[in-house]
């Protein structure tokens, strides 16, 4: 998920404030994938099997609903349509013997297919019981716990791949005519105080007219396991224009 501009503009200072040198720019180190959980049905959590700072893996259950009524209304409806199955199975055979016209048969089709679509109704409701975690990464925020009753759309949790990073950094517009995806420049993290190096990995489509910059997206290369989304530092550029 990527962070709005809005949030890059505050944490990367301006493209006049950049060193004397005029090739230093303020970076933020983001998440590449972010994620906040919100609950897909109405009711009552009955675990939360995840804290603050915890690892997660791909596909693990984060969050468990009482699913007892979804899960009885299956059960009816698969031996609704069994009953309905039954039904229309005689009315083909008594329509073989020519003791029923075609309409009954088609009546009795409809209401098995009917009951069939319920059932694959309540298993997808089903599938909202357990909320899993979309990609591995970290828990950053809880907004839910065990025992409470939500309503759907309501937050439960939020997550970051936290071993996805990305820079981003708003860089002077007059070097565009120099500054390519793939370039490579150095960065230095405060939190760290240790250098890494990255290369350009997208460029922005648009000019900020007012600041006269454009936003970039950088990847970092080499070992990189200490960063975390939300540091900040600084990116230094060789044989960029000075101004």
């Amino acid at each position: 998920m990527l962070l709005a501009s809005s949030t890059v503009a505050q944490a990367a200072a301006p493209a006049a404030e950049r060193a004397p040198g005029g090739e230093t720019i303020r970076v933020l180190v983001a998440a590449d994938e972010e994620s906040a959980l919100a609950a897909q049905m109405t009711g009552t959590v009955v675990a939360v099997n995840a804290k603050l700072g915890w690892h997660i893996g791909a596909g693990q259950a984060l969050v468990q609903f009482d699913c007892k009524e979804p899960e009885a209304h299956l059960k009816m409806a698969q031996a609704e349509f069994y009953g309905a199955q039954q039904t229309y199975e005689s009315k083909i055979k008594l329509q073989a013997m020519q003791s029923v016209g075609e309409l009954e048969v088609q009546q009795a089709a409809a209401a098995a297919e009917k009951f069939k679509a319920q059932i694959q109704l309540y298993q997808a409701q089903l599938k909202y019981c357990t909320v899993k975690a979309p990609f591995s990464g970290r828990v950053t925020k809880l907004r839910v716990k065990a025992f409470e009753s939500v309503a759907v759309g309501q937050p439960l949790l939020e997550v970051v791949n936290d071993r996805k990073l990305k820079l981003q950094l708003n860089v002077p517009s007059a070097w565009l005519a120099q500054l390519k995806v793939g370039a490579v420049f150095a960065v230095h993290i405060d939190e760290t105080a240790k250098d890494y190096e990255a290369r350009v990995q997208r460029i922005n489509g648009r000019v900020d007219a007012v600041s006269q910059s454009v936003e970039i997206e950088g990847e970092l290369r080499g070992n990189a396991a200490d960063l975390l989304p939300g540091m900040s530092g600084t990116a230094s550029f060789q044989n960029m224009p000075k101004r």
